[in-house]
C-alpha cells in the first residue's frame, strides 16, 4: 500500500472518530462548570425558571401537591421529551445536548431541594410565596432530609452529565 493511501485512510478514520466525539468535547467544560459551580445562577437558569413556573400552571388542575411539584416536574419532563425524540431519531448531538440540559436542571433542582429548611434562596414573588421543596418535603414528612434529597439529585445530575459525555461510545456505528 502506498503512503498516500495509508495516510488518507488514517486521516479518514481520525476525522470520523473525532467528529463522533466533538459534542462530548464541547460539552465537557460546560458539565465541569455547572458541577463545580453548583448554586451559581446563570443565564440558562433564567430559561429553566420560565419552564419551572409554567409547570405550576400546567399541573395546577391536578391538585395542590402536583401544582407545587409541577415546576420541578416540568424541568425534568421537557428535556426528557427532547432526549426521547432525539434518541428515537438517532440524532446523537441533540440527545447529548438535551442530556446536558437535564443534568443542568437537576443541579438547579438539587440546590432548591437542599434549601427547603434554610429557605435562603430568593424566590419569584419574594417571601409571599411558598417554597416548593419545603412544601413537598413537609407534606411527605421528609423535611429534615432536604440536604439528602439535594445531594441525591446532584449525584443524579453528575450521572446524567457522564451519560451525555460517553453517549458516542454506545451509539457510534
Amino acid at each position: 500500500m502506498n503512503t498516500t493511501a495509508q495516510d488518507t485512510r488514517i486521516r479518514s478514520a481520525y476525522e470520523t472518530h473525532f467528529k463522533v466525539w466533538t459534542t462530548s468535547i464541547a460539552l465537557t467544560p460546560l458539565c465541569l462548570y455547572f458541577a463545580l459551580h453548583r448554586g451559581d445562577y446563570t443565564l440558562l437558569d433564567n430559561a429553566d425558571l420560565i419552564i419551572h413556573e409554567a409547570g405550576h400552571v400546567f399541573f395546577a388542575p391536578l391538585g395542590p401537591f402536583l401544582r407545587v411539584a409541577g415546576g420541578t416536574l416540568m424541568q425534568l419532563i421537557l428535556p426528557g421529551i427532547l432526549i426521547w425524540h432525539f434518541m428515537r431519531h438517532d440524532y446523537r448531538t441533540g440527545a447529548q445536548v438535551s442530556l446536558f440540559w437535564l443534568g443542568q436542571n437537576l443541579i438547579n433542582i438539587s440546590v432548591y431541594a437542599a434549601d427547603a429548611r434554610a429557605r435562603v434562596l430568593p424566590l419569584l414573588g419574594g417571601n409571599r410565596v411558598g417554597h416548593d421543596w419545603a412544601n413537598m418535603l413537609g407534606k411527605l414528612g421528609l423535611l429534615p432530609y432536604d440536604q439528602v434529597f439535594g445531594d441525591v439529585v446532584f449525584s443524579l445530575a453528575l450521572l446524567i452529565f457522564s451519560i451525555a459525555l460517553i453517549l458516542p461510545r454506545y451509539s457510534a456505528d
